[in-house]
């Protein structure tokens, strides 16, 4: 596409800037930062629709704010799922009556969400989910039962929208639901932390017992249209915004390889260079393919680079400090085993990137079946 920034698209980057700078320092919490962000509008740019308490903005436009916001150290987003990922899908598939109750919400950054995909043995092969949801005989409420894994904000989340087999004995991508649950629900809805080797907790288990459903997004038995929809709207303008963050990381790596005189040898120099310019790459990649001028396998592409990339610049945040990498900030004790400092936390967290929202192996796939044209690759019965 024929990509550039316009008089309009200039002054809408200044105003964002501008508010950003008077704002920013006075949030408290993420929580009530997303208040913040709902009051001023700013939540739902990209939808094609306002009237929610939300305003819209160009594609330029979205870009701009994306980048802005990313330049200016706020604090990272926990409406993110709500505004990019399910209300795109209620505009796409939702009634008027649900886009009434819960697009307002999102704007205002009262109700946030989480997704209700992957389960044990049904991670990155989506198909293959167990939790199940069954019709009360008034006809009006899901039971759902079940397990979710690796549920971002689940912890935080008033509302979950979750892939369910509502058909019994249906298998594979037949008989799914796209259900929205309410996670207040004491004794039917249980959310675990999942420790991860950072030390923290940024993924959870989710156990439903019985738990209530009243909304069925698409109808009953059309959830895996519905879920491939919300996949195609997870990558897109964040994309652009995700690399100012990397860029910021890859200037303290360097800044870093500097200091301890890692630069100084010619295989590290090569990877520093290798990683700015695959870098820029992706920027370029990224502007390509907005809009989805870039075909059925651009999310797949984009992902494969992103998370390779960011993997490698975290092997080198810990090989430019050399031996420095191997101890912590801080002193170990009982109740803080371990602390670790932002190169250790890359290094470790990054391990991930590869292998969250759809693994390497996965994308390769949809790639070689979905735009080489290649056999499909051998399913279960369906």
């Amino acid at each position: 596409m024929d990509f550039g920034f316009a008089q309009e698209d200039q002054e809408f980057r200044d105003e964002a800037r501008v508010w950003l700078a008077e704002n920013v320092k006075g949030a408290t919490d993420r929580r009530s930062w997303e208040r913040t962000l709902g009051a001023a509008g700013w939540i739902g740019l990209g939808w094609p629709a306002a009237g929610y308490g939300n305003r819209t903005g160009t594609l330029t436009q979205q870009v701009a704010w994306a980048e802005e916001y990313a330049r200016s150290a706020a604090p990272a987003r926990s409406g993110h799922i709500g505004e990019n990922l399910l209300a795109p899908t209620l505009l796409l598939h939702g009634t008027d009556a649900q886009k009434s109750r819960f697009l307002p919400p999102i704007a205002a950054g009262e109700e946030l969400w989480c997704q209700g995909y992957s389960e044990p043995g049904a991670g990155s092969d989506l198909a293959g989910i167990r939790t199940t949801a069954v019709r009360e005989p008034d006809g009006r409420i899901h039971r759902v039962t079940g397990q979710k894994v690796w549920t971002s904000l689940a912890r935080e989340a008033d509302w979950c929208f979750v892939l369910a087999r509502t058909e019994p004995g249906s298998k594979r991508h037949h008989g799914l639901s796209f259900l929205l649950v309410p996670m207040d629900q004491p004794g039917r809805i249980e959310v675990r932390p999942i420790r991860q080797m950072t030390g923290t907790s940024d993924f959870n288990e989710v156990f439903f017992d019985g738990a209530h459903a009243e909304h069925v997004v698409g109808g009953e038995g059309d959830g895996w249209r519905v879920a491939m929809s919300l996949l195609g709207f997870e990558r897109g303008v964040s994309t652009l915004a995700q690399q100012i963050g990397f860029a910021e990381e890859l200037r303290t790596v360097v800044r870093t390889a500097v200091e301890t005189g890692a630069a100084g040898d010619p295989v590290v120099r090569e990877r520093l260079v290798r990683q700015w310019a695959e870098l820029r790459t992706m920027r370029w990649n990224a502007l390509r393919t907005l809009g989805g001028s870039g075909g059925p396998g651009a999310p797949s592409v984009a992902k494969l680079l992103w998370a390779g990339w960011h993997q490698r610049l975290g092997e080198l945040a810990v090989l430019v400090r050399g031996a420095a990498a191997s101890a912590g900030p801080a002193d170990w004790s009982v109740s803080s085993p371990y602390e670790l400092d932002a190169a250790q936390h890359l290094f470790l967290f990054s391990r991930a990137d590869t292998i969250y929202g759809g693994s390497d192996q996965v994308q390769r796939t949809i790639i070689a079946e979905r735009v080489l044209g290649l056999p499909r690759e051998p399913k279960g019965a369906v």
